[in-house]
Parts: C-alpha cells; structure tokens; sequence
C-alpha cells in the first residue's frame, strides 16, 4: 500500500528536501506541499492524505492549531500527523500531545527516521524523536514536584510496557525486553490506551512521564 503524505512547512528547502527523501521511497507518495497551516488544512481536507508532515511555526496559523483541526472529535477518518520540531521548539512538543500527534521529530533527525515516522504513523503506531525524548523527560519530571500514584487498573505487566513505550522503544524492542510476541504487545498497548483514555502511544508516554511511572533516571 502507497503511504500518501503531505509536507507542510512554511519553508521552501525544507519541503524540497524532504520530498526529495520521500520520492526515493516505493511505498511514500508525496501528494502535496503547504506553505502554511491554513493551506495544510485545505490541502489535507481536499487531498485527504494518509499522513502530514507538519512543521509547528508556520504563518497565518501554527502547526499545533492546523494539528487540531484536522484531528478535531467528530472528523471521518482524519490523517495522521507527524509534527516536525527544532530543539527551540521543544515548549510546544506537550502542547501536543494531547493533540493526536502520530510521531515528532527534529527536523535534522536524518532520513532514515523521517521515513521510519511516517511508516509508524500510517501503521497506527508513534515515533517520537530520541532527542525530543530525553528533554521533554527532563523539563517534565522536573515540572512535576510531586508524583501521582501508578494507575492501579494497570496490571504489572502494563506498566512494564508503559515504561518502555515512555522510553521510546518500537514494538519489536518491547517484545524482546518483555520476551512477548509484538501481537502480544499491541494487544497490551490496545488495552492500555483503554484504561488510561489515550489515543496513541505518544499519549502513554506523555502519561508515563507525568504520572511520574518514569523519571529522569531511567
């Protein structure tokens, strides 16, 4: 199946280069380029991508704002959203969060990872940038003075991979740590995202950190 992406990016290289990436890929077609938020909307309402390649400071409406309305309650089927950072943007990476974000990445992350993001996203699944992992870990466990409880409808085994899921690791990594199969796994994280009312991985891990199920140390 051909993964149908849209880059949105207010930058005229940066959107080159990344089609340039993805052009080279058989299973990645890239089906539009934004210049904006307003413009990533219309395009992605018009062209209904599977996945957006959203950078987050855009003119005349943010990437955290397009992000919101293409995933708003009530949307059939919306795409799935990869939102591109810079390390002085790490601010705005909680912000969405709890958006429906699919993966975020540093925009200097390499092509490899640009590609693994997007396959993630379209899988169902999230990658979140290594970099972008240790300094939201940071800045969160140093914002949160007092740790909540662990959620006690999660079994041990949950909390095993909620860890590891707020580490970042793939699903395959998981099943190796836990010595699972990955279908066990997904099924696990299907039952998680239940029980904690999170839409996708990245929420778990947002989870995780702020629960307090993860620190600084790990």
């Amino acid at each position: 199946m051909t993964i149908r992406v849209l880059i949105a990016d207010d930058q005229a290289m940066v959107r080159a280069g990344f089609a340039m990436i993805l052009a080279a890929q058989d299973d990645i077609e890239v089906v539009g380029e934004a210049t904006d938020g307003v413009h990533a909307v219309e395009l992605a309402e018009r062209d209904r991508p599977d996945v957006v390649l959203m950078d987050i400071r855009m003119p005349r409406m943010d990437g955290l704002e397009a992000l919101r309305r293409l995933t708003r309650p009530g949307t059939v089927d919306p795409p799935k959203v990869v939102v591109v950072t810079t390390f002085d943007d790490d601010e705005y990476v909680q912000r969405a969060l709890g958006e429906g974000a699919s993966g975020f990445l540093i925009k200097d992350s390499g092509p490899a990872l640009l590609v693994e993001a997007i396959r993630a996203a379209a899988s169902g699944e999230a990658l979140v940038s290594p970099a972008i992992t240790v300094r939201l870990l940071r800045r969160l466990n140093s914002a949160v003075p007092a740790p909540r409880e662990p959620h006690t409808a999660l079994s041990a085994r949950e909390n095993d991979l909620v860890r590891l899921v707020a580490r970042g690791l793939t699903n395959a990594e998981i099943a190796t740590q836990l010595t699972i199969s990955v279908g066990t796994v997904k099924t696990h994280l299907s039952n998680v995202q239940i029980k904690l009312s999170a839409r996708n991985r990245v929420e778990i891990a947002a989870w995780a950190w702020e629960s307090g199920v993860v620190d600084g140390r790990e």
